[in-house]
C-alpha cells in the first residue's frame, strides 16, 4: 500500500515521502495515528505546504545554531579540581560539568551535545567538539586548573 507520511517516522521516511508499506501496518498503525495518508492530489498539495514550512523552520533552527556556535568558538570554560603534585585529577572532568559551565555563562548547551572521547583527568587546557546539530559543531577551550585550597 502506497502512502505518504505527515511526518517524520524513523526507519520509515521524512514528512511527505511517498512509501509502501504493509496493509496491516498502514490501516493498523499509520492512518489512525494520523501519520499517514493515502496519496492523493490534495494530499499531496497540503503535504507540499507542510514539507515547505518544515524546511523554513530548520533552517531558521540552524541558522540558531550557527549563531550559538560562534559564541561557543569564543567561548573558555575554567574548572577547578582536586590534583595531585604531577597535575592528575583526583576526579574527572565529564561533559556533565562543562556543559553546566557553559550554562553558567550563560549559554545554553545539553550534556549531551558536549563529546568527549574519554573524561579529563590530567590539569591543562583542552578544545573540547560541541556538536549542536548534523552540520553544525563547535570547539570550546577548557581549561581545568588546580583547586584553590580552602
Amino acid at each position: 500500500m502506497e502512502l505518504m507520511l505527515k511526518q517524520n517516522i524513523e526507519h520509515l521516511g521524512r514528512l511527505g515521502d511517498v512509501v509502501k508499506v504493509k496493509s496491516g501496518y498502514a490501516r493498523n498503525y499509520l492512518l489512525p495515528r494520523g501519520m499517514a495518508v493515502m496519496v492523493t492530489k490534495s494530499n499531496v498539495a497540503e503535504i507540499e505546504k507542510a514539507r515547505a514550512a518544515a524546511l523554513a523552520e530548520e533552517q531558521a533552527r540552524v541558522a540558531g545554531m550557527r549563531e550559538l556556535a560562534q559564541k561557543l568558538a569564543e567561548a573558555s570554560v575554567t574548572i577547578e579540581g582536586r590534583a595531585n603534585a604531577e597535575g592528575h585529577l583526583f576526579g574527572s572532568v565529564t561533559h556533565g560539568q562543562i556543559a553546566a559551565a557553559l550554562r553558567d555563562k550563560g549559554i545554553a548547551v545539553d550534556d549531551r551535545a558536549v563529546r568527549m572521547e574519554q573524561p579529563l583527568k590530567e590539569i591543562g587546557v583542552y578544545d573540547v567538539v560541541v556538536h549542536l546539530h548534523a552540520t553544525v559543531e563547535a570547539t570550546v577551550k577548557v581549561w581545568v586548573v588546580q583547586q584553590k585550597p580552602a
